[in-house]
């Protein structure tokens, strides 16, 4: 996989990707990352990528003319599309579209900064816009740096365990169970024991109700956007301790508690 970054700071995708994740895929050769200056593309002494915003307004706006150079040249290269525009106003991101990004040859991120980039960069260049959320950063690049570790985690042969990246949270709709690891009791605080018992039917029932009740608690959008809760799922509740007193459906959630 190729993935594109256009970007007024390079170094900071560069210093990031030398770690962790990232150093480990492109060592593998599984993953290669390219970094594109976009300043290397101004045209005047000052290297100026932004402008005051036509009609007024605060702040800057990065300009169309260095980006699109940028864009131009690196098609000529090699650089892959889709090209997606990171923007707080774009489509949220989320682990479905990390796996279907996974499924790609490569892509481009282009990392906004101050106002926003010039629309016509979007409208005319672009083949999306993505979003991390509802919340607004001082530029793109650690929105971008997120979209490629969420795909990169995906790209077959990068994890270590190969079943790791399909056992978490969101791939069943679902946020992930909690975890455990040694010593069972640290200052009285102990994991729970059927983690111990060597039954990996229980366990698996155990998670999955853990599954369950943390998603209830923390995303009930979630279990709307499934459609709600089968019987089985709530017999598996109820049987772990976990009184839900009616289904969580599309009307709205259902009360539940720690029995």
């Amino acid at each position: 996989m190729r993935i594109d970054f256009l970007t007024i700071f390079p170094e900071i995708i560069e210093s990031y990707s030398n770690n962790a994740i990232f150093k480990r895929a492109i060592a593998s050769k599984l993953v290669f990352l390219n970094t594109v200056n976009i300043r290397d593309f101004a045209t005047d002494k000052h290297n100026s990528v932004d402008d005051t915003p036509l009609g007024g307004g605060p702040g800057m706006v990065m300009t169309v003319g260095p980006i699109v150079a940028a864009i131009e040249d690196g098609l000529e290269k090699g650089m892959m599309r889709p090209i997606i525009a990171m923007s707080p106003s774009g489509e949220q991101f989320n682990q479905e579209k990390a796996l279907e990004l996974s499924k790609l040859e490569g892509f481009t991120l282009l990392c906004g900064r101050y106002e926003g980039i010039d629309e016509r960069v979007v409208t005319k260049y672009c083949d999306g816009v993505i979003s991390l959320g509802d919340f607004v950063l001082a530029g793109g690049e650690l929105a971008a740096l997120c979209v490629a570790e969420a795909v990169i985690r995906l790209v077959p042969g990068v994890l270590g365990n190969s079943v790791s990246g399909e056992d978490e949270s969101f791939n069943d709709g679902l946020l992930e169970y909690p975890q455990y690891s040694r010593p069972r009791d640290f200052r009285g605080e102990k994991a729970p024991e059927i983690l111990l018992s060597g039954d990996h039917q229980k366990i698996q029932e155990w998670r999955l109700a853990q599954s369950l009740y943390r998603t209830i608690e923390r995303r009930p959008d979630l279990i709307e956007k499934r459609g709600g809760l089968s019987d089985v799922e709530l017999s598996i509740l109820s049987k772990h301790g976990y009184c839900i007193d009616r289904p969580f459906l599309k009307d709205g959630p259902g009360e539940i508690s720690n029995l």
